[in-house]
């Protein structure tokens, strides 16, 4: 019996969007562990379900087909994003600032 963890994938640091952040993942963990080839250095592992990420809508799809397909699931909650307080630079400048401004 394989297990298999479901999450919700974090937002790209590198992008701005929310593209890709609205399924859920079904990610097979592995069974065997990786081997580096001794003459080109490259990893393999003979575990195809490694390759295998399934998406789906919503948490409760995830989870019904990991209850059907008989796997042991872990479901990890997605983190809430932190909501940056929007500045300006003319606030640098204010007249009543309450701190002082210094370089």
């Amino acid at each position: 019996m394989s297990s298999a963890r479901i999450y919700q994938p974090a937002k790209d640091p590198s992008q701005s969007g929310l593209a890709r952040t609205k399924q859920w993942i079904l990610e097979f963990d592995r069974t065997e562990p990786r081997e580096t080839d001794p003459l080109m250095g490259w990893t393999s592992s003979g575990d195809m379900l490694q390759q295998v990420k399934l998406e789906f809508d919503t948490r409760e799809d995830a989870v019904a087909y990991a209850t059907r397909a008989g796997l042991s699931y872990r479901v990890e909650e997605p983190q809430k994003p932190v909501m940056r307080k929007g500045l300006s630079y003319s606030d640098n400048f204010k007249f009543n600032r309450t701190a002082p401004w210094t370089h």
